[in-house]
């Protein structure tokens, strides 16, 4: 993942914690997945 100062700029969010609600959103999605690959291969 990227620094959310750079995802800001590229998005073109004025404010970070517009950008950081969504990010530490998309960052839980990606655990979610990662855990239930692991729960998957687990059994």
């Amino acid at each position: 993942m990227r620094p959310p100062h750079i995802v800001r700029d590229i998005v073109g969010h004025s404010d970070i914690e517009v950008t950081m609600t969504i990010y530490a959103h998309a960052a839980l999605d990606e655990k979610r997945k990662a855990l239930k690959k692991l729960g998957d291969a687990l059994g």
